[in-house]
């Protein structure tokens, strides 16, 4: 095989055996990798209705045919699992350099089955692999964990770990990737704290075969230049994903007080020319990236001083910045230090905290509820109070472990009109108000409130070359008329499930690469062509455009087919009513909701799926799923 490796690493950790296996070539062809992989190897070998936290939950980690080539952004990593959040299909995904070296010690994908009896690490290098005691490791957190697997078997390693949070089986755990990247969301450090499985270690030396090395190189020289030429770029390589604030902010998609609002009176305060000049000491890269974009962050003295480290990333200034409305951003740097060491999501744990907040506020939960803490906006010691007490399952930190919406049914009542949450998920920072097809994109993802499903940017700030060029013909062929100008307004429901349906394929076929969404979504520099090109001068096959735009809905809707066995429905396609109900209080978007009735309907019509949200069998068919289909026992036509 070329650009894949040809071998998946299989580990039964309550059997404490290991099998090489050989890449399955359709498996391959028709799924590409990352979470492509990962879908089809859970549909195929889960059954409907486990438990995410029990041995027959499957732990995939699985790269792509791109990752550890010239690529521009090709250090991306893809893990999926049933997702204890959710309940339904759950994928994280993270820079770093674990999935080159995957590929670099064999292999395409990891599966972790079963459950240790006793903490243990995974060992990778160079084809074989070992599984080893971590019971001196149990207990410490990310950073420790990572130093002291550095010190025992070499200092070039690349690791994935949960902290203290995955042990204690918190559903917003993440899992950390060499030290500074999470995979976070749907909970996937629960899973594997669930099978005792503390850390995975990886080392290789091998090269990855590639058919046209020469072409490909070319490419890939062409990719990065036209990556760096674009204007955006400059200002990612400056500030990374922290000039969001400003300007998200300005056009209130900035969610404040458990989004209540779209707009932070003191924005300024957290902005990124700040972060640079004063707290600024460094920057890093993941790998294969001429970004740059993971900024270093320090504070030097006072009560929050800390070593920041790499990654303060705009969804963490929100999250714990304006979701809890608090503005000192010292106490975030060093929240956010705090939340990776013990191995949690930002988003998750921001939401939980300005979900606490509300109810505070409100007078639906008081300090007998709470054990005597005041959940009051901007407190940033209960925001520190909180990581801790949820990471180790303290007071009422034990009950936040579970999550905005579990933590929402267990209180019941009034307390289920705040809860800001999508099929159990958190939404993250962005309000739908502000930009609807992030409202629709929320509703849909199939892993739970998610911006970066779809990642439909081109409406965000407004790119309309490229909506012209991606959407002009389909639209007059679809709909009889032009784009634009609804396409490119973000305040416009109109033409946005066209162009959420096209992102959501787009991103599922980058996340099965793994490209990072910087380039291919945010600035919108490639597209399928580029990838089928790379693609065929890569591994040998011929994939034209047609095909890659195939793979992705593939991909797409077999995760659709996941939720669906597990009983989720169109039902679950829903916001919270504060976002359809309560118009925008400030900011451009004043006064707008998210007419999510409209886009969903159309949103439907466009994917062929029927009331219940399942697709249609001709559409099953159409992309190469007919065996899904009728196990789902949707009928032809």
């Amino acid at each position: 095989m070329y650009g894949w490796m040809g071998r998946i690493l299989r580990v039964n950790l309550s059997e404490e055996k290991i099998k090489y296996e050989v890449t399955p070539e359709h498996l391959a062809q028709k799924y590409i990798g990352g979470n492509g992989f990962g879908a089809r190897i859970l549909w195929d070998e889960l059954r409907k209705g486990i438990d995410p936290l029990s041995p027959e939950n499957k732990l995939i980690f699985a790269a792509g045919p791109l990752n550890g080539t010239l690529w521009p952004s090709s250090g991306r990593l893809h893990a999926a699992a049933k997702g204890p959040l959710s309940n339904a299909w759950g994928e994280g995904n993270c820079g770093g350099g674990f999935a080159p070296y995957l590929k670099f010690a064999g292999f395409d994908a990891v599966i972790i089955e079963g459950t240790s009896k006793k903490p243990v690490y995974l060992y990778i290098d160079d084809g074989v692999a070992e599984i080893r005691s971590a019971e001196n490791l149990w207990g410490k957190d990310v950073w420790e964990t990572h130093d002291l697997l550095k010190k025992e078997i070499r200092e070039d390693i690349h690791t994935a770990i949960i902290g203290p949070a995955g042990e204690n089986k918190v559903r917003i755990a993440s899992i950390m990737v060499d030290k500074y990247a999470a995979i976070a969301r749907s909970g996937l450090g629960a899973v594997m704290g669930s099978k005792k499985l503390k850390a995975i270690a990886v080392y290789g030396t091998r090269k990855i075969r590639l058919h046209n090395k020469y072409k490909f190189y070319e490419k890939s020289v062409e990719a990065i230049k036209k990556l760096l030429s674009h204007p955006f770029s400059e200002s990612v390589k400056k500030y990374g994903t922290t000039i969001l604030v400003n300007l998200m902010n300005e056009i209130a998609r900035y969610p404040t007080r458990n989004l209540q609002s779209g707009y932070f009176e003191e924005f300024e305060k957290l902005s990124a020319e700040i972060l640079k000049d004063s707290y600024r000491v460094g920057e890093g890269s993941c790998y294969g990236c001429p970004l740059h974009c993971k900024k270093r962050h320090k504070v030097l003295s006072g009560r929050y001083a800390c070593e920041g480290g790499y990654g303060l990333e705009y969804e963490t200034l929100d999250a714990y910045g304006g979701r809890i409305g608090n503005s000192n951003l010292e106490a975030i740097i060093y929240a956010n230090q705090l939340t990776n060491r013990l191995g949690m999501d930002t988003d998750d744990v921001g939401g939980v905290v300005g979900f606490m907040m509300e109810l505070y506020e409100k007078g639906i939960i008081n300090k007998e509820f709470t054990n005597g803490l005041e959940f009051k906006w901007g407190d940033p010691e209960i925001l520190i109070k909180s990581i801790e007490m949820i990471a180790y399952r303290r007071g009422i930190g034990d009950l936040m472990a579970e999550g905005t919406h579990r933590l929402a049914l267990r209180i019941g009542g009034e307390a289920l009109i705040y809860d800001m949450t999508v099929k159990g998920v958190d939404i993250p920072s962005q309000d739908g108000r502000a930009q609807k097809s992030m409202g629709l994109s929320h509703a849909v993802a199939n892993r739970g409130a998610d911006h970066l499903t779809s990642a439909e940017f081109l409406s965000e700030v407004g790119w309309p070359d490229a909506i012209l060029e991606r959407f002009e013909e389909r639209a007059k062929k679809i709909y009889g008329r032009s784009i634009m100008p609804e396409g490119a307004d973000r305040l416009s429901p109109v033409f946005k499930p066209l162009m959420v349906i096209d992102s959501e394929n787009f991103a599922a076929l980058v996340d099965s690469l793994v490209l990072c969404k910087f380039v291919t979504h945010w600035p919108p520099v490639f597209y399928f062509k580029d990838i089928a090109e790379a693609l065929t001068y890569a591994t040998g096959i011929r994939y034209t455009e047609e095909d890659v735009r195939v793979i992705g809905e593939r991909i797409y809707l077999l995760e659709r087919a996941f939720n669906l066995r597990e009983g989720l429905s169109s039902k679950d396609d829903r916001l919270p009513e504060r976002l359809l109900r309560e118009p925008a209080p400030a900011g451009p978007c004043k006064g707008h909701v998210v007419e999510l009735d409209d886009m969903l309907k159309e949103y439907y019509r466009l994917r062929c799926y029927d009331d219940r949200g399942y697709p249609s069998y001709e559409k099953m068919k159409e992309v190469g799923l007919e065996d899904v289909a009728k196990e789902l026992g949707i009928q032809p036509y």
